[in-house]
């Protein structure tokens, strides 16, 4: 089981504030858990929490979560097949449609 860290969440939040002036990046000011303007990010957290952490967790140690994260992340972005854009993994799609751009879906010939 992950321990909290010592840190103070205020210091978390001025450094959390910092990165994104770094990124040229605009925190999301919805309500929590209501996050319309971001629903993408919003269904990956969802996604996120039910495949990983639910059903995977819980952890010896950060390291041991870094990794799976590392892992999940990699899955899937590159072997997850999804339905909506013809079955093929995202990353696979992204580069189809940048050799192709098109509105409709790409269609994939196996």
């Amino acid at each position: 089981m992950l321990q909290r860290p010592d840190e103070p969440a205020q210091y978390r939040a001025i450094r959390y504030t910092q990165r994104l002036d770094e990124a040229d990046a605009v925190a999301s000011v919805g309500s929590k858990g209501d996050s319309y303007d971001n629903a993408l990010a919003e269904a990956f957290n969802s996604l996120f929490k039910v495949e990983l952490v639910r059903n995977k967790g819980p952890w010896r140690d950060i390291n041991h979560l870094e990794v799976a994260v590392a892992e999940y992340v990699d899955w899937f972005n590159h072997r997850r097949l999804h339905g909506e854009i013809g079955h093929v993994p995202p990353v696979e799609y992204e580069q189809l449609h940048a050799v192709h751009p098109a509105p409709e879906l790409l269609s994939i010939s196996n």
